[in-house]
């Protein structure tokens, strides 16, 4: 390899890679022409989220609410969610993004590459924060956790220490106690989610991605690559998505301990068990309906097919949903 190469932290790199010019995600195609979200996956998606803003409405005590999409891709989901609510509330759509914004998009869309500060309503951010670049952390044969460096072409070396803030993170989120053993430093990711929950003066925040919790961190890190479709080898060269599972119990935990002072409360659910209580299921309808009503039976099957690659073990399902209440301090 070039010894004149580049080395750099993978935080950087990442961010090099997937928003610096010619970046990943600043591509028109955007994340769609490479991966399938649950946004993609069915309509049945965005029509829960709609369902769980009319529920944060209510709770609020109004028709008129906010919705914030963090890492809107190009806009897929509020579109869907906008048509799906109808004229049932008054939606005021926020789409955050750093990507342009795509041309024909709902005209009621805002369009803005920071989270927007006051709003009341629902900030969704789904499959947002794995893609917050994050470093990577390995301990080398003495048992020393150091920084993981790589070069353009995907090389990796060990680099300095870890230090600071890095290592108490490591320390209560992802202990690295062998030889070999990797962490995703989670700590831009928690601060991130702390932002965007404070951006809001009342409703509710939701972070939706494939995650783990620190009873089973995968050993090795979970750092890997996305191009068309397919899984391949992290390099950060601005020619795939560069990501890795997302410490959400860390994320949540951050704003925690404002429990007792601010009134935020933090859920961890599965998306499996989040639709489920948005009335997506994934159950069969009756084999009865199919002579009552053959269309009506055709089409039950092909949502309840939508519904249960949605909530799919091994799959979609086993996404994690974390969810924090902002409670209404000005209506008390």
């Amino acid at each position: 390899m070039d010894e004149t190469c580049q080395w750099q932290g993978w935080r950087e790199a990442t961010e090099r890679a997937l928003y610096g010019p010619g970046g990943f995600y600043l591509r028109p195609e955007g994340p769609a022409g490479h991966f399938r979200t649950s946004v993609h996956a069915s309509p049945l998606f965005a029509a829960a989220v709609a369902r769980l803003l009319g529920e944060v409405a209510e709770e609020l005590g109004t028709d008129e609410v906010d919705l914030v999409d963090v890492g809107a891709g190009r806009g897929e989901l509020l579109t869907a969610v906008l048509a799906a609510v109808g004229s049932s509330l008054s939606v005021r759509a926020h789409a955050v993004e750093r990507a342009a914004r795509p041309a024909g998009l709902d005209p009621r869309v805002e369009w803005t590459d920071r989270v927007p500060r006051g709003v009341r309503g629902l900030l969704f951010a789904n499959e947002w924060l794995d893609n917050v670049p994050v470093d990577v952390a390995e301990a080398d044969p003495e048992g020393t956790v150091r920084y993981v460096e790589v070069a353009p072409d995907g090389t990796e070396r060990l680099g300095a220490p870890v230090s600071g803030p890095d290592v108490e993170w490591l320390a209560r989120w992802w202990p690295l106690r062998e030889p070999g053993a990797r962490a995703e430093i989670g700590r831009p990711r928690d601060e991130a989610w702390a932002a965007a929950v404070a951006s809001l003066a009342a409703g509710r925040a939701v972070a939706v991605d494939y995650a783990h919790v620190r009873a089973s961190r995968p050993p090795f890190g979970s750092l890997t690559g996305f191009r068309a479709g397919r899984e391949v080898p992290p390099v950060p060269d601005g020619s795939c998505d560069v990501t890795s599972h997302v410490a959400l119990d860390a994320c949540g935990g951050l704003t925690a301990e404002l429990d007792a002072c601010g009134g935020l409360a933090a859920e961890l659910v599965t998306q499996r068990e989040a639709l489920r209580r948005l009335g997506v299921s994934g159950e069969r309808p009756p084999l009865a309906l199919a002579s009552t009503d053959p269309a009506g039976y055709v089409r039950a099957l092909a949502s309840a097919g939508e519904a249960a690659e949605l909530t799919a073990r091994g799959g979609l399902g086993d996404f994690l949903w974390l969810t924090q209440r902002v409670p209404d301090t000005a209506a008390r």
